[in-house]
């Protein structure tokens, strides 16, 4: 399996946007085959980070959904307004 940590730091003024966004990634997200978990974090120690936890059963699961239109339309409008940091992880 492959678990994908991506940390999202986002300015006061982009937060609400940002997670709304956030919120139709994962739920559209959650829909893919493959998909073990996928779900959104609020930082408690950071009002500006956010956290998006993923759970692949594979890597040909996970690359489906990265072409998949809700990925390729919603990360890059979160790329705008926030920056991204990626941490892959298999197990």
């Amino acid at each position: 399996m492959i678990r994908l940590n991506v940390f999202i730091q986002v300015e006061k003024q982009n937060y609400d946007q940002v997670v709304s966004i956030a919120k139709d990634l994962v739920a559209a997200s959650q829909k893919d085959n493959g998909c073990v978990a996928y779900d959104l974090f609020q930082s408690t120690t950071r009002q500006d980070v956010l956290m998006i936890c993923e759970t692949w059963k594979d890597a040909a699961s996970l690359a489906a959904h990265e072409q998949a239109a809700h990925f390729t339309t919603l990360v890059p409008k979160i790329q705008e307004l926030a920056a991204m940091k990626l941490e892959k992880f298999e197990f």
